[in-house]
């Protein structure tokens, strides 16, 4: 909280984007006084442009471009010879493109007009979407003018050409991500309602995508590669992450192209799963509701996160300098407080997505242990809330805190590899350590979600229950992991869907800006918003299949279908896992005893 109000308080993310005058004024929007700089504190609402006096002369001194600069409404469209014309200029558009404090009047009768205007003749120019700057369409002066701004833009730190990018494609972003909420919520209307036909044709769109995802990006990194104009480090660094994108894109394709190809024969148990899944969410149906109440809390947190990152971005002290002119200068430690906003990321939003998990958990352990089916407890998804918030907050904060000292291993060892680009034992190192890392969140994942639904049950802490929980799943490991692990994986899949369409339509949208954007890291968090995204919504199937097999699990354990000790179970759940267990096993049981008792386990009473 300390770094966000400092943030918000020390920083000023519009200068990224709008840009700002010699004079310390924020073009597009009013202004603050600086104290000393009389020409500070001035309305710009109306003037959006960033004009250079001397556009044809542009140097740069330590990283500042030395011509005065200024908010103006329109750019010149035709070249101005005398003061005269910049006279007309001025009252024909209301563009003034001197010094503020030179009345219009006096263009042409105040001495030092000639010091306080535009070097003349002042060429043409448009105004430039992205950075807003007036740019000279004369051909010798343009590329002095792009030379300038090239050399700027390079020497900026790659923290601050990412915030550009970010601010550049905001927009973009933004309408990827309602692309990924639109995707996740056919998916899930899809699973509830359609199951039958829409895996298959689920599975048919992500061997599609995934190939169709890998040939377009090893085409743009040719295309990138390939292009003479290439000179920004941004557009540099653009066709060094396309070739990591591709590189990822095709391993990723080529695993889960074998990992269908070897399953193809279980699609059918994966429809009668996802069918015993929709059964028990029709009894609860609040459970569809769940994710968007997860996805506006996750929205409003992303959005106060990227603000305080753009404002810790433009943190600075604005100085003024001889003339009256003003200079921001950055505050040291800045990159630092952005790595640790960043960890506050990824633990708050695995702790949002850990409340909803522990959510449709409590709900369904509440209707699996009630004996009348047809007559389902009230409000189940209420209690689970309440419950969570009154009892069960440190079970989710502790959950979360394990995924996220997992995944800062996994950012550090990414940017090592980047930087041991030339020693190849090295860089082979640290991908057999990072291949590591991520099994083992994939695992702390799986068990965290074990956990929480015996937190429901139990009612037990955080590391009670993961014990407890390890000890269940250790003990029937072999009979349910098949089950569940295959639906997991189809879920997956959706996630996948999800992540290829909205990331293709990002591909499209960034690839026609790419002049000075460094857009494949706004791509990299339009994808992290997606997996997101499908993750909260489909997480309801996928914690609802594991909560109703580890309750099955400790029903079987705890009961032996006898009239004294019946099963919770319903016969289709029962039926279900005989059947799959037969397919795993390979040979027929006569019996529908699914477990063997384990009296020396630990037992799990219902709540």
């Amino acid at each position: 909280m300390f770094i966000s109000g400092y943030a918000v308080v020390a920083g000023a993310a519009e200068r990224l984007v709008l840009g700002y005058d010699s004079f310390g004024n924020i073009c597009g929007r009013k202004n603050t006084p600086v104290e000393g700089a009389n020409l500070s504190g001035l309305d710009m609402t109306n003037k959006k442009y960033v004009f250079f006096l001397n556009p044809c002369g542009l140097e740069i001194q330590n990283l500042k471009i030395s011509s005065l600069s200024l908010c103006v409404s329109s750019c010149p469209q035709e070249q101005l010879n005398s003061l005269e014309d910049l006279q007309s200029f001025a009252r024909n558009n209301g563009s003034f493109l001197c010094v503020y404090n030179l009345n219009v009047s006096n263009y042409t009768l105040n001495p030092k007009a000639a010091q306080l205007c535009p070097t003349l003749p002042v060429p043409p120019s448009k105004s430039f979407p992205l950075f807003n700057r007036c740019v000279p369409q004369n051909p010798e002066c343009y590329s002095k003018y792009a030379s300038v701004l090239i050399s700027m833009v390079n020497e900026m730190d790659v923290f601050h050409r990412i915030l550009s990018g970010i601010l550049a494609g905001r927009d973009t972003v933004i309408g990827l991500s309602v692309l990924a909420l639109a995707f996740s919520l056919i998916l899930v209307l899809a699973f509830r309602f359609i199951q039958t036909l829409f895996i298959h044709t689920l599975i048919a769109l992500v061997v599609f995508g995934l190939l169709f995802i890998s040939g377009v990006l090893w085409w743009l990194h040719y295309d990138y590669r390939n292009d003479p104009s290439t000179e920004l480090e941004t557009e540099k660094e653009n066709v060094k992450f396309l070739l990591g994108y591709a590189i990822c894109s095709t391993i990723v394709t080529v695993i889960l192209l074998s990992l269908i190809f070897v399953l193809r024969k279980r699609l059918q148990f994966a429809v009668q799963l996802f069918r015993i899944v929709g059964k028990i969410i029709g009894r609860i149906p609040f459970l569809l509701f769940q994710p968007l109440w997860t996805f506006l809390i996750l929205i409003v947190f992303w959005v106060f996160w990227v603000a305080v990152l753009l404002s810790l971005g433009t943190a600075g002290t604005a100085e003024p300098t001889s003339g009256g002119q003003v200079e921001y200068r950055a505050l040291s430690g800045i990159c630092y407080m952005a790595w640790y906003h960043f960890v506050g990321l990824i633990w708050t939003s695995e702790f949002i997505l850990a409340c909803q998990q522990m959510v449709i958990a409590g709900a369904v352990v509440t209707c699996y242990f009630n004996r009348n089916k047809n007559n389902p407890p009230p409000h189940p998804v209420l209690s689970s809330i309440s419950v969570l918030f009154c009892y069960h907050l440190g079970t989710a904060v502790k959950g979360s805190f394990l995924i996220t000292i997992l995944r800062i291993p996994r950012i550090i060892l990414l940017y090592l590899y980047n930087i041991l680009n030339q020693k190849k034992n090295a860089k082979c190192l640290f991908s057999c350590c990072f291949c590591w890392v991520c099994c083992q969140e994939s695992c702390l994942r799986y068990f965290n979600k074990h956990a929480y639904t015996t937190t429901a049950i139990n009612g037990t802490n955080f590391c009670t229950s993961a014990k407890d929980a390890v000890c269940i799943l250790a003990r029937n490991s072999a009979k349910l992991a098949s089950i569940s692990c295959f639906g997991d994986f189809i879920l997956f899949l959706g996630k996948v869907f999800v992540v290829c369409f909205t990331f293709f339509g990002g591909l499209m949208a960034f690839n026609y800006h790419r002049e000075f954007q460094a857009w494949v890291v706004p791509l990299l968090l339009v994808g992290f918003f997606a997996y997101v995204m499908s993750h909260s919504f489909l997480s309801v199937f996928e914690v609802t299949a594991d909560a109703m097999f580890l309750c099955f699990a400790i029903d079987v354990e705890t009961n032996d279908g006898t009239a004294e000790k019946p099963y919770f179970m319903d016969q289709e759940l029962l039926t279900f896992v005989s059947q799959s267990k037969k397919l795993t096993e390979g040979q027929n049981h006569s019996s529908t005893r699914i477990f063997q008792d384990n009296e020396d386990g630990t037992e799990l009473q219902p709540m």
